[in-house]
């Protein structure tokens, strides 16, 4: 389950008439990712769409090009949490061993199951394609969005994902406690479904770091629009991918920080 129910103290302004209800909270559960019975990385995630984020860590770290390369994912419960287990190619699997071996310095520094420095920094290839939007395209998206969060509206505490194509049609979105959990499962999700990346916009509901900027380039998403701000450092990598980078998109204004992703008027 998602979600679970708890008891608060509900307290009005002014402390008077303070009573006992009942809230939903979004779980959050250590999460192990696997690749040939070897761990990758433990994340802190919401336990839905599980295998979803699975295919889409895989993708968007670079591990496999395509999902055709995970040939089996199994999801297995222990008693401190979950595993999310994939077995890939032999070409694959060999590759990230040797991913691993090359490593300099202990695991572990928090980015995304980074292992390194030199893997927080790793290149993105170029976006071989700008689409365009059109203005009243992503707007109607971005009004969809909030009538899709299921979960945010019941806990009011996670982050979503969301593709829409140029129309401005929300085609699938996904959730999660951790705002790069929830795009790794949109783009595993998309992935499953043989989504072309290229004809379409990611919108995301939390601010823009680094690791969202190479995920949805690495995969190939040209377009990002966050409802937050970017840091600087996602604008510059969006500017060095040639991917189109809106922030701060709200009902009255958005501002365009990288690339030119707004078709004209």
């Amino acid at each position: 389950m998602p979600s679970v129910q708890a008891t608060a103290q509900l307290v009005p302004a002014g402390g008077q008439g303070a009573k006992t209800i009942t809230r939903a909270l979004p779980q959050e559960v250590p999460l192990a990712l696997s690749f040939n019975a070897v761990t990758h990385a433990v994340m802190l995630a919401t336990p839905a769409d599980l295998e979803d984020f699975g295919r889409g860590f895989a993708l968007s770290e670079g591990i496999v090009a395509t999902v055709k390369e995970v040939l089996d994912i199994d999801i297995i419960e222990h008693e401190d949490g979950s595993e999310v287990a994939m077995t890939l190619t032999a070409r694959r699997a060999a590759a990230l061993s040797e991913r691993r071996r090359s490593l300099a310095g202990p695991t572990g520094c928090g980015l995304c199951g980074v292992d390194s420095l030199a893997q927080a920094n790793r290149a993105v290839p170029r976006l071989q394609k700008a689409a365009r939007i059109s203005e009243a395209a992503l707007r109607r998206g971005l009004a969809a969005l909030p009538l899709q969060q299921e979960l945010n509206r019941d806990t009011g505490a996670v982050h979503a994902a969301a593709w829409i194509d140029l129309d401005g049609n929300l085609v699938a979105l996904r959730e999660d406690v951790g705002r790069h959990n929830a795009l790794d499962k949109l783009i595993g999700a998309l992935a499953a479904a043989k989504t072309d990346f290229s004809r379409g916009a990611l919108l995301l509901t939390s601010r823009c770091s680094i690791e969202l900027v190479m995920k949805a380039a690495t995969v190939g998403m040209p377009i990002l629009a966050a409802v937050s701000a970017p840091t600087a450092r996602a604008v510059e990598l969006a500017q060095q991918s040639g991917l189109g980078l809106i922030g701060l998109a709200r009902a009255d204004s958005l501002l365009v920080f990288a690339g030119t992703p707004l078709a004209p008027a």
